[in-house]
């Protein structure tokens, strides 16, 4: 049985995956993810009254800066030049929720999947640890690739409600 998971060789050993002779292309990558919470958190979060500071905003930079680290987080992933690099917030208030998306563009030999997921991951986290003196029971999920595009598979775009 062969198997399509590129990061290992035909022994089982992990590798990196050589890239040298694609071709470099357009690539871009969005990821999504929420973090719920309570209502004192969220509302100091709307109103801005979070005792550590602008939440969303040191957030954001988290997330961006996470996304160039990427390949120092996950073993076989490639460095690359990221040439852009947004991530959004939308409040949820019927959840208690903030809505947070990830997108990442680079021009090169392979995707910006893991970066875009690691951006909106980190943004998460941060959201978590400004708020967790309010809110230790917020709960992050719904991480997942929403769109692709760009090298050999083209694009992809997630069904609507993903895996049921």
């Amino acid at each position: 049985m062969t198997s399509n998971l590129t990061h290992f060789d035909a022994e089982g050993n992990a590798v990196m995956v050589d890239v040298s002779e694609k071709p470099v292309t357009a690539r871009e990558a969005t990821a999504h993810g929420i973090i719920t919470m309570n209502e004192e958190a969220f509302t100091a979060v709307k109103n801005g009254t979070v005792k550590k500071g602008d939440v969303l905003g040191v957030a954001r930079v988290a997330g961006i800066m996470a996304t160039k680290r990427t390949s120092e987080l996950i073993p076989l992933c490639h460095p690359l030049p990221l040439t852009k690099v947004k991530i959004e917030f939308e409040l949820l208030e019927d959840r208690r929720a903030v809505e947070a998306r990830c997108t990442v563009k680079t021009s090169g030999v392979t995707g910006v999947e893991m970066e875009a997921l690691t951006g909106v991951s980190t943004a998460l986290l941060t959201i978590y640890d400004m708020c967790k003196a309010v809110d230790k029971g917020m709960e992050l999920g719904e991480i997942h690739l929403e769109k692709k595009s760009g090298g050999k598979s083209g694009l992809y775009i997630r069904a609507e409600g993903g895996y049921v």
